[in-house]
């Protein structure tokens, strides 16, 4: 199981917006169950990214981060997100798309 860390600046608003698109594509992609996403504050991200398969955040982080770490302020948006999602998949699972 892999588990990703996703942050925002206070740990609810943007990161739970992020959280649902993030699900939905990589469930579509076919890696159901094969991921947890725990959402979290950004300050806590230098304390507890060592956990984790991968970061993404939603502002700038102050500290430093252990694991792999993608800005994902571009699903706030909802534009030039495929790019970000091979990249989760490929830092996660190797690949782009399930075969």
């Amino acid at each position: 199981m892999k588990r990703i860390l996703l942050v925002c600046g206070s740990g609810v608003c943007t990161s739970t917006a992020v959280n649902a698109k993030v699900t939905k594509a990589l469930e579509d992609r076919g890696f159901k169950g094969q991921y947890r996403i725990t959402q979290g504050k950004a300050a806590e991200v230098a304390a507890q990214s060592g956990n984790y398969d991968l970061c993404i955040s939603t502002t700038v982080l102050g500290g430093s981060c252990s694991c792999p770490l993608i800005i994902g302020t571009k699903f706030l948006v909802g534009v030039g997100t495929e790019p970000l999602l091979d990249e989760i998949c490929t830092v996660l699972f190797g690949q782009k798309k399930s075969a």
